[in-house]
């Protein structure tokens, strides 16, 4: 380890520290804590001797008027900004090893747009691939971070990125940056709550046949989002999870410094179609600040919700009838029961003064979604149909258009697969809209006392629907929707559980 005016390195270049611009500021930290640099990276470094820092940040990423408000069939471009879209960043440093968490109001965050933001942060910060991970929350009333041609999103987009995703990718790194600048000595815990009033499998077994179609000219066993309170509803094709998995990071005297938290809920809505929101994310994180009295400090505390396992989940119980609520209504009734039931788990966080930081990340090859024969001659005879023709599906035409860009596309994608050990936690990330079933697996098999998987982390590749769920069909596993092969989810999850497998037995 060098000294306090560089950037902080161990043997290994994979293991991160923290970059030379905050030279100073680590001098004034190293003189307050009288800690000798020398002691710390000995082989005889005691408990006494070692460094626990966490720094926060948050910067507007606000889509202008103009972008196009993706999450919709038919995105249009945004008229007002009901409240800003951020990127909220959480830095964890060990003495040795920086992790950082990079939270996006964004429907997801392209490979695109999170490579040249990787590019950036390395220049920067110094920062690894491995020891950023850059999530969106999944707002559907946000600009498009995607390279975007009109009325359709790019699977693998050529050429530069427009000037909203440079916007952003420089705006998440100052912020990363920004949170590496504002370490101080701190301690760190976590907890858990539970919200089942909120997280219903959107996914039913129904009875009616005209009602399970598919744009592809067939039936489908399961359908997603049925009718409200239908006679024809048989039951959920799959389960819940209500946990709300949290970290907790204070300074030394108790000053709150930053809640991260993760919750398995899709977006709720309730906003109007061309206006721009960071939906109950955005509000959580208000809520959670003024519910532990962390307003108006310096540096600003800073309240993250990220998104779980979702990717069959949202807050409509189709079982019942719903009333209708006002405008941005719902996405403040979740907000404030999700932070409710947060502080309420925070009142019983045991604080450690250290934990060991460690990270992995794999970029691995997957097959692309199949595109057959039969269903591309199917998409242009769609396509190709009459407009007073009566339709078998009302997306029929749009998801001809999508076999066809998906199959245009290599036949191998790579993608980013990332986890995280904070202490006896361990922590997932996938770039994807991930099934319940899978998040609960993870928790199930991994090693540490508590893990939890963030959705939509380091790329965007659709639904990550389980095989299980490919077998029913549905929304979520047509190709378009769902770009990965069928046999995505087992192959994802070993790699995952092995990266959890190596942490946990890694020697502190």
């Amino acid at each position: 380890m060098t000294g306090p005016n560089t950037f902080f390195n161990t043997p290994d270049s994979s293991q991160s520290g923290i970059n030379s611009s905050a030279g100073f500021i680590w001098l004034l930290l190293v003189v307050v804590m009288t800690i000798p640099m020398s002691t710390a990276c000995a082989a005889t470094e005691t408990e006494d001797d070692r460094i626990f820092m966490a720094g926060a940040a948050t910067l507007d990423i606000t889509s202008p008027l103009g972008t196009p408000v993706v999450g919709g069939w038919q995105p249009a471009p945004a008229v007002h900004v009901n409240d800003p879209l951020n990127v909220r960043v959480l830095a964890l440093y060990d003495g040795e090893t920086t992790l950082v968490f990079a939270v996006c109001d964004l429907l997801g965050i392209p490979q695109e747009l999170g490579a040249k933001t990787r590019e950036l942060i390395k220049e920067q910060s110094d920062l690894p691939a491995s020891h950023v991970v850059i999530t969106g929350t999944h707002t559907h009333s946000a600009g498009t971070p995607f390279s975007y041609d009109g009325d359709s999103r790019s699977y693998r987009p050529d050429g530069e990125l427009n000037s909203y995703q440079l916007f952003v990718a420089k705006r998440i790194a100052d912020a990363v940056q920004i949170a590496i600048n504002n370490l101080e000595p701190a301690q760190i815990g976590w907890g858990s709550g539970s919200e089942p009033s909120q997280v219903f499998n959107r996914r039913w077994f129904v009875d009616a046949e005209e009602i399970r179609r598919n744009p592809f000219g067939g039936v489908d066993k399961v359908r997603m989002n049925p009718p409200t309170a239908s006679p024809e509803l048989i039951e959920p094709a799959g389960p819940t999870d209500p946990e709300i998995a949290f970290i907790s990071v204070q300074s030394k005297d108790g000053r709150p410094i930053s809640l991260l938290a993760n919750y398995s809920l899709h977006y709720v809505g309730g906003i109007p179609g061309a206006t721009i929101s960071a939906d109950y994310f955005g509000v959580f994180a208000d809520r959670i600040q003024e519910l532990l009295g962390a307003d108006r400090q310096k540096p600003p505390f800073v309240g993250i919700l990220t998104n779980g396992t979702s990717g069959d989940i949202n807050n409509n119980n189709y079982a019942v009838s719903r009333e209708s609520s006002e405008r941005y209504e719902r996405m403040h009734e979740v907000a404030d029961l999700v932070a409710g039931e947060v502080h309420r788990a925070y009142q019983n966080i045991d604080y450690q003064d250290w934990v060991k930081l460690d990270a992995r990340y794999e970029e691995i090859a997957l097959q692309r979604r199949e595109t057959t024969d039969d269903m591309i001659a199917y998409a242009h005879e769609i396509l190709e149909k009459p407009e007073d023709v009566e339709q078998w599906h009302n997306r029929e035409a749009v998801y001809a258009n999508r076999v066809l860009n998906l199959a245009e596309t290599p036949e191998t994608w790579t993608i980013p697969l990332q986890a995280f050990r904070i202490g006896d936690m361990g922590i997932a990330a996938i770039p994807a809209e991930v099934f319940v079933e899978i998040g609960l697996e993870i928790k199930e098999k991994s090693p540490f006392s508590r893990s939890f998987t963030l959705s939509l982390a380091n790329g965007y590749e659709g639904y990550l629907p389980t095989v299980e769920h490919h077998e029913l069909g549905g929304y979520e596993t047509w190709a378009g929707t769902n770009r990965l092969e069928i046999e995505a989810a087992p192959k994802i999850v070993d790699v995952l559980l092995d990266f959890l497998g190596q942490m946990y037995h890694a020697t502190e």
